[in-house]
């Protein structure tokens, strides 16, 4: 490896390896203490790496099982895209929805940007209308 993509790219696969693994203090471990999120929705970039940890955090109660797929990855310089397909059971409460116990699978196109050795900011955007189609209950007659 010595591309500074290939050095990014493989970072990545080692963040999406402690996901998998649900060791959220490693992920965390290769933020920069500046972590920038831009996240669909927000009012502007979140700052540190807390907030990345509480979002997981939500996401993994909703859906214990999530399995997590990444389906592509390349990189170019100091960025990597990602296009991930999540997979699971909505288990436990997700977004104000109670547990329905459906099966869910949706993807996230996902762009980071690293300095030097953590990653530094991320750029993400599920398909939460597919996903949120899939646990909300259906509409009344």
């Amino acid at each position: 490896m010595n591309t500074a993509a290939e050095k990014s790219m493989a970072l990545l696969r080692t963040a999406y390896q402690n996901l998998r693994n649900r060791d959220l203090d490693a992920c965390v471990e290769l933020l920069t203490e500046n972590f920038i999120a831009n996240l669909p929705g927000a009012p502007g970039p979140l700052h540190g790496r807390e907030i990345w940890k509480l979002g997981t955090q939500a996401m993994l109660e909703g859906f214990p099982d999530l399995q997590i797929t990444v389906e592509d990855m390349f990189g170019a310089g100091d960025k990597v895209a990602v296009r991930v397909h999540f997979r699971g059971t909505h288990q436990g409460t997700f977004q104000g929805v109670a547990a329905t116990h459906r099966p869910v699978s949706f993807r996230s196109v996902e762009l980071y940007r690293l300095e030097g050795e953590k990653i530094a900011e991320e750029w993400v955007a599920p398909d939460m209308i597919t996903l949120m189609r899939q646990i909300s209950p259906p509409p009344g007659p």
